[in-house]
């Protein structure tokens, strides 16, 4: 469990696909212990399993299912990674729950400029509408955002300065992929009705 308040971002080293199979290896300024082999890293929002770390470079694997759900399938060397360890029981909570689980990836489709804040439009499939509601939770690559608006087939988000600064977001342009995680709760409310 995350809660989207991203700590460090790193850049793909090395990325080894095969077949069904990958591994990444990201260097980053996030220092792990020996204990944290086999923790959870949420790695752009999807949570990946430390399998090894060497001074300043973490080595993950990722499933099948993983690259068919994530923007990891299309990744390349030197892409920027938001990187968040996972929660630690009593500390404070800033974001929302995060699980780490992405639902889907969207398509960026407009930015706006507004001050130094963005307005960022993500097409949405029809499918994934009763999702999200205005004001709601929302995920991107990792980071915990509130849902400004709801188009007729998009969802807009703003970012503030400070997060831009401190994530991958900052790099995001027209057409780019971004993972994304709908809120757990609306998932479960939506399932029960």
């Amino acid at each position: 469990m995350f809660s989207g308040i991203i700590s460090h971002i790193g850049k793909i080293l090395k990325i080894y696909k095969e077949k069904n199979n990958c591994i990444i290896e990201i260097e980053s300024k996030m220092k792990f212990k020996k204990n944290e082999i086999g923790s959870s890293i949420s790695c752009s929002g999807s949570c990946l399993t430390l399998e090894k770390y060497n001074k300043n470079i973490a080595t993950f694997y990722l499933s099948k299912e993983t690259l068919k759900k994530t923007i990891f399938k299309s990744s390349i060397k030197r892409d920027v990674v938001n990187l968040e360890k996972s929660l630690i029981f009593g500390e404070r909570i800033s974001g929302h729950f995060v699980q780490g689980h992405v639902d889907t990836t969207c398509k960026v489709s407009k930015i706006n400029f507004i001050g130094k804040s963005w307005l960022i439009n993500f097409k949405l499939l029809k499918k994934y509408r009763n999702y999200i509601v205005p004001k709601g939770s929302i995920t991107i690559n990792g980071v915990s955002l509130t849902i400004s608006k709801l188009l007729k087939n998009e969802f807009q988000i703003s970012i503030i300065p400070h997060t831009l600064r401190l994530t991958n977001l900052v790099h995001l342009k027209k057409n780019d992929m971004v993972n994304v995680e709908f809120d757990v709760l609306g998932k479960y409310i939506k399932n029960f009705i």
